[in-house]
């Protein structure tokens, strides 16, 4: 059933997750990677998360803009990535107490605990950002608000 709009709309959705996948994972392994540059120097796992955090927003955000969602809810694109990193802000939190929990009250490795805290975060990013950012009805109840 080609024609059929929800077919198209399902498949178009799991274009968009898959391509927001890619970017995330690719934006995960720059904030891995400085995650794990900043533990060798000798700072803490939280401090580490914030930078690694930091430069994984910037290729999260150009990705997505650019390449993983169909629709942009905002024209303006200062106020769109602010509420883009508002959203990453939100999983940077949920990321610290997801550390927290499995670093110091279970004993998972940091890198581990890293990883599977990731996991939670893209999943929850993805879902908030789509709805607030990246979809018809984000758009419509942004231009209810405005």
């Amino acid at each position: 059933m080609r024609g059929d709009p929800l077919v198209t709309a399902a498949r178009r959705q799991v274009i968009e997750l898959a391509r927001y996948f890619a970017a995330s994972a690719l934006a995960f392994a720059v904030d891995l990677g400085l995650y794990r540059l900043v533990l060798g120097l000798g700072a803490g796992y939280a401090v580490a998360a914030c930078v690694g955090f930091v430069a994984g927003l910037a290729v999260a955000y150009g990705l997505s803009v650019r390449w993983a969602f169909r629709v942009r809810g905002l024209r303006d694109a200062r106020a769109e990535f602010v509420v883009f990193a508002l959203v990453g802000v939100a999983g940077l939190l949920l990321t610290e107490v997801l550390l927290w929990l499995q670093i110091d009250l279970l004993g998972v490795h940091r890198v581990v605990a890293r990883v599977l805290a990731a996991g939670v975060v893209f999943l929850f990013n993805f879902g908030l950002r789509k709805a607030l950012l990246f979809t018809r009805r984000g758009v419509a109840a942004q231009r209810r608000i405005a």
